[in-house]
C-alpha cells in the first residue's frame, strides 16, 4: 500500500471504465476544489493512468486493475462518485498536508 502526503499530490487521476457520466463529474467537481492547491486533475481509462499521476481514484470494483496499471500509487476506490467520504478525506488531506493512503 502507497502514502503520500498532501502537500506531494500534484496530480489526480480520475479512471473509469467507459470514460462517461460519473466519474467525469467527480474529475469536474475535484478539478474546482483542488485548484487552489495547484493539483491537476485528469480523467482516463483504468487501462491508461499515466506515470505522473500522484493518486489515482476509480470505483472500488476497478481498483485492482488500477493497482495492476499504477502499481506504486495511491489508489482512494471509491463506493459512487459523488459524495463518497473518500473523496471528502483525499480534498483535507491535499488541504491540510496530512497523509494519504491506498
Amino acid at each position: 500500500m502507497a502514502t503520500i502526503k498532501g502537500s506531494d499530490i500534484h496530480k489526480v487521476v480520475v479512471a473509469c471504465d467507459a470514460g462517461m457520466g460519473s466519474s467525469v463529474m467527480l474529475a469536474s467537481q475535484l478539478r474546482r476544489q483542488l485548484k487552489k492547491h495547484q493539483v491537476t486533475v485528469e480523467h482516463t481509462p483504468v487501462n491508461s493512468i499515466p506515470a505522473d499521476a500522484d493518486v489515482v481514484v476509480c470505483h472500488a470494483g476497478l481498483a485492482s486493475r488500477a493497482r495492476g496499471s499504477a502499481p506504486d500509487k495511491v489508489i482512494v476506490p471509491v463506493q459512487v462518485f459523488i459524495g463518497d467520504p473518500a473523496i471528502t478525506k483525499l480534498v483535507k488531506v491535499v488541504e491540510s498536508g496530512g497523509e494519504l493512503n491506498g
